[in-house]
């Protein structure tokens, strides 16, 4: 047997619960410390990677001459090369060891940082972001593993929940800091401040080893087919997805071809993996209804979160709200998360897991619901309370979430790399469908409300006539001659009718979202009074008592 792949003499409480996963054993309290900051620092790291990018489209699309669907690429390429970047990350843990692991991508995330500074057009843009999801993919799992050694075995879930939850602060931080980085050096400074926080998580990591895990030989190379067959079908999916709504779905042929693609390379990808004799999914357990509900549940709940960037940012920004305007509102979905993740790691209970979804969902629902009776005359402060409660619902959601899908994993650990990318494929894809469909439906719905206005405008109506004489009045001063006062006046009215459509039609969303929260509460709630009844186990995850021993593929030396 190769020594690199020698299994370690683990202590009961040292065991890697998980194949690919660091040892854990006892640490003095001021190095918990340490690992709980280097937890933060890297988790951190990597969630603004992408928030900074999406916080500030409007910004880089004007700095780099692009156009809007030129810009929406950006994102785009991002969440193509990362939804799918699991599938040979989990292995490269379990055979490579997680050392190797965390220097190889951190400074592989630091070089293509640093490419950044150099990007000047469009293309070479896209072309560093799509490596940037590649590599960024790795810090949200080295984020998680750094909190689990911050805590003792008892705490674990808790762990588990601060090391997801806190990735999720990287969106409203990035909103708040994103004003002061630009007055530093425009665009780039946005990249500086990335490079920094990259190169400061390298030398805690570098200073902050993670302890060693267990290694077995992994990788076999039909995975690699599988890998380009599956990550092709969801870039492809990815990309419609990201720019349908903006170049519209009938409009452009490429879209309906990405779609098409998507399916036969997806499912291309699955028929191999469920043929073979140790395959890289587990499709059959994939395919199991606890899993399906569980991917289902996890979709809709990343469809409701869509409200609050593409719902009310985009409302208040579409009423001429800037950042300056929104540093308040910003500050608010801050807070909310973070009271979302503290409560969630403080309550949650592996025999309660349903409840704090629940919770989640209502509390989402409320939001949602307060900001559909919106006006043109909203602003910031009107949604401060309904947006703390989405932030609050947003990170509160996430730990049980975690927990509640992974106990299939303890149970058995060949159940990993399914579980991390349909995890992972589940948060980023519901998040591109919540955008497009939420997207969809504004524009669907301020054509409509649009035509209805446009409608009721006619000269005839004497509210109609006082309203054009008070906008051409606004013009007597500046403008002598009567008819060009008269079509300003009208141009200024036409203008106001688009607005209130556009009011009428987030309205709308913010409506939808709030049925679509409470339909999947009604599910969620329905599912776990059918559990009880049938006193079925709602969570067998008990973190406290690792897996006897991490199971090896068949065939593949133990390590």
């Amino acid at each position: 047997m190769n020594d690199k792949y020698k299994p370690h003499d683990w202590a009961p409480h040292e065991r890697p619960t998980l194949p690919g996963s660091p040892s854990t054993p006892l640490h003095a309290t001021p190095k918990r410390w340490a690992y709980a900051i280097v937890g933060v620092i890297v988790a951190l790291t990597g969630g603004l990677g992408n928030a900074l990018v999406v916080a500030n489209l409007q910004y880089l699309q004007g700095s780099l001459g692009a156009t809007q669907a030129e810009i929406a690429w950006l994102p785009a390429a991002y969440v193509m090369t990362n939804v799918s970047m699991n599938l040979l990350l989990v292995k490269f843990r379990q055979q490579f060891g997680l050392r190797a692991f965390t220097e190889v991508f951190l400074v592989l995330y630091a070089l293509v940082t640093f490419a950044h500074l150099f990007v000047n057009d469009i293309e070479s843009a896209i072309a560093v972001r799509a490596a940037h999801g590649m590599v960024g993919a790795a810090l949200s799992s080295l984020g998680l593993y750094y909190m689990i050694q911050a805590f003792p075995q008892k705490w674990r879930m808790k762990a588990l929940v601060l090391g997801l939850g806190t990735a999720q602060l990287a969106t409203p931080l990035a909103r708040l800091v994103s004003e002061d980085l630009l007055q530093i050096a425009e665009w780039r400074g946005l990249y500086l401040f990335e490079l920094g926080m990259c190169l400061l998580s390298l030398g805690c990591v570098l200073i902050l080893k993670l302890p060693p895990g267990d290694r077995f030989k992994a990788f076999e190379k039909l995975d690699f087919l599988t890998f380009a067959l599956l990550a092709s079908g969801f870039a492809a999916l990815c990309a419609a997805l990201s720019l349908g709504r903006i170049e519209w779905w009938l409009e452009e042929p490429w879209i309906g071809i990405a779609l098409a693609s998507s399916i036969v390379l997806i499912l291309a990808g699955l028929c191999i993996e469920h043929n073979r004799t140790r395959p890289l999914l587990i499709t059959r357990w994939l395919g199991s209804g606890r899993m399906i509900r569980f991917a289902f549940g996890v979709l809709l709940t990343r469809i409701v979160l869509s409200e609050q960037s593409t719902g009310a940012v985009g409302f208040l920004q579409g009423m001429n709200q800037g950042t300056e305007q929104l540093h308040t509102l910003y500050l608010f979905m801050l807070l909310g998360s973070v009271a979302g993740l503290a409560v969630s790691a403080l309550t949650i209970d592996p025999q309660h897991l349903f409840k704090p979804l629940i919770i989640s969902l209502a509390l989402m629902a409320i939001g949602s619901s307060m900001d559909s009776f919106s006006t043109s005359l909203t602003r910031g402060p009107q949604m401060y309370f309904s947006q703390f409660l989405l932030a609050f619902g947003g990170t509160f959601f996430l730990g049980p979430t975690l927990v509640l899908g992974i106990s299939g994993v303890i149970s058995n650990p060949r159940n990993m790399v399914s579980f991390s990318v349909m995890f992972g494929i589940t948060q980023n894809v519901g998040s591109l469908i919540g955008s497009a469909l939420l997207g969809t439906f504004q524009v669907w719905r301020e054509k409509f409300h649009s035509a209805h206005i446009v409608e009721h405008v006619t000269l005839i109506d004497a509210q109609v006539q006082s309203r054009l004489q008070s906008a051409s009045g606004a013009y007597i001063s500046a403008i002598a001659d009567p008819a060009a006062r008269t079509s300003l006046g009208i141009r200024s009215l036409a203008t106001a009718a688009t607005r209130e459509a556009n009011t009428l039609a987030y309205n709308d969303v913010f409506m939808l979202i709030a049925v679509i929260a409470v339909l999947t509460m009604i599910w969620i709630t329905s599912r776990a009074t059918w559990l009880w009844i049938t006193t079925e186990p709602v969570a067998p995850f008990t973190p406290a008592t690792p897996a006897a021993s991490p199971l090896t593929p068949s065939g593949a030396q133990p390590s």
